[in-house]
């Protein structure tokens, strides 16, 4: 009877009444006309981003497919490709060389990112100090002077330098009675000493990087410590490393990338060797590629290093959010 008279009264079945609300909730569609200025932005935004679009189209993406491409084929540029699936990929498996490779690399990238941030950060803490304008001018400009030089002309020499016949290294130590072996020969000290020469030429990078986070951290905020009672490591810990987290965090993305991709030390210091014991995957690429023409094979060796930098860098911004402070 009640639903009866509800009817009556001209009250709306629940179905029409939930209809009419919603009705009520969405804003009615239309279809905004731009204005011409609007209009203008919009085309001046997309014409500015098509050149970095189209650079990256040709440069980057266009290759990246190409390689994906190649790596499915047996192809040694002479005669007509063959397909033959993921072959290349499971070549890498059973090779000894390539193997040997991928190892060197990451023992290479290891010390290469520890070292960099580990002594990076103290030289910029020094350099950060009060000191004459002069002086700090001179010590950025001598950590920053070898990464503006080639690494063809550095790699050149650092094997002069090192050469145990006639380099001046160990000329100069051995009248001191300290004898250096030939690292450049030697299977223990020849990636070490390309480690070293690595660090002597890129750790100007880092240091300016990590020198200009710290001169962005507020000096309140060690004034403010200071008059709590904190000591010197006290600041260090609680407002140097969380302030510079991010600039940090950024040093070892690129460092890591640009360590994983090393190439020309071991190509023109030690040629891979001695054996394959500086042989970089970047290299064996290069000579799997133009040295055995076996392009198929390189370029599944390249989509595999390719990948490994993906997934490595997304490991980092993924751990990222538990050291890293933006505030």
């Amino acid at each position: 009877m009640s639903e009866h008279s509800n009817t009556e009264a001209g009250s709306p079945p629940t179905s029409s009444r939930a209809g009419s609300w919603r009705k009520r909730l969405l804003p009615p569609k239309r279809r905004e006309k731009l204005s011409p200025l609007k209009r203008r932005e919009a085309i001046s935004a997309y014409a500015f981003l098509s050149v970095p679009l189209l650079l990256f189209l040709v440069f980057l993406g266009g290759p990246l497919v190409a390689t994906l491409g190649i790596s499915l084929l047996e192809w040694d540029l002479l005669t007509p490709p063959e397909f033959n699936g993921f072959d290349n990929y499971g070549q890498m498996l059973s090779d000894l060389t390539a193997r040997a490779a991928i190892r060197n690399t990451f023992v290479f990238t290891f010390w290469s990112v520890v070292l960099h941030l580990g002594f990076g950060l103290l030289l910029a803490l020094a350099v950060n100090r009060a000191m004459p304008a002069t002086l700090r001018y001179v010590l950025r400009t001598v950590y920053f002077f070898p990464l503006i030089i080639s690494w063809a002309a550095v790699a050149l020499i650092w094997r002069y330098i090192l050469d145990p016949n006639f380099g001046f290294l160990p000329y100069y130590l051995e009248k001191l009675g300290l004898a250096l072996p030939n690292v450049l020969v030697s299977p223990d000290w020849a990636m070490p000493a390309l480690i070293f020469v690595d660090f002597w030429r890129t750790i100007g990078f880092t240091f300016i990087i990590l020198l200009a986070g710290l001169q962005g951290i507020p000096s309140h905020l060690y004034e403010a410590a200071k008059i709590d009672g904190a000591g010197a490591l006290q600041r260090f810990w609680y407002i140097t490393i969380p302030m510079l987290s991010p600039t940090l965090f950024f040093a070892t993305v690129v460092t890591f990338i640009g360590a994983f991709q090393i190439f020309e030390p071991m190509f023109i210091i030690t040629q891979g060797g001695p054996g394959d014991a500086t042989r970089s995957i970047v290299m064996n690429i290069y000579e799997t590629a133009f040295r055995s023409f076996e392009m198929g094979y390189a370029s599944a060796q390249a989509v595999v290093v390719f990948l490994v930098i993906m997934v490595i860098t997304l490991i980092q911004i993924g751990l990222s959010r538990y050291w890293v402070h933006y505030e």
